[in-house]
């Protein structure tokens, strides 16, 4: 094998190994940008500032959220859901944890997470299980799919 063709294969090993590489490191970092949205979820729910856990949802009547054996579309009706469940009259948003959390990258652009939530409140506790679908878009990873489950 004369040098040239030995230079044109290392060259291609090389650059398949950069790829390679490359290709781990955005699903790590898709990773841990779908954290920080629940991160800072949680953070805005144990404020009280409901409208900050909302900006984790994408912000679109397409969102869709289950729960209770209901169907709620829509970033507003959900954002409705949970002021009527957790800011009405008497309630309180208690405190919000996450628990068992396994992101699974679906490509390059959606994320599975599934996990256990609790909520702490004065005298009482609520907890289930969740799995959402995450999407990127523009303004970075959003919940275009909440399925939530109460024990």
């Amino acid at each position: 094998m004369n040098s040239s063709p030995k230079r044109f294969l290392i060259a291609l090993l090389a650059t398949a190994g950069t790829f390679a590489i490359c290709g781990a490191e955005p699903a790590a970092d898709a990773k841990q940008a779908v954290r920080k949205v629940l991160n800072d979820q949680v953070k805005a729910w144990n404020k009280g500032d409901l409208n900050g856990f909302m900006e984790g949802y994408w912000n679109a009547p397409e969102l869709s959220f289950y729960s209770g054996g209901k169907k709620t579309r829509g970033w507003q009706a959900t954002l409705d859901r949970y002021r009527k469940k957790y800011q009405g009259e008497g309630k309180e948003m208690g405190k919000l944890t996450f628990s068992e959390l396994d992101i699974e990258m679906l490509g390059q652009e959606h994320a599975l997470v599934r996990g256990r939530w609790h909520v702490m409140f004065a005298k009482d506790r609520a907890a289930g299980l969740f799995s959402v679908v995450f999407r990127k878009m523009a303004p970075g990873w959003r919940i275009i799919h909440d399925h939530t489950s109460s024990e």
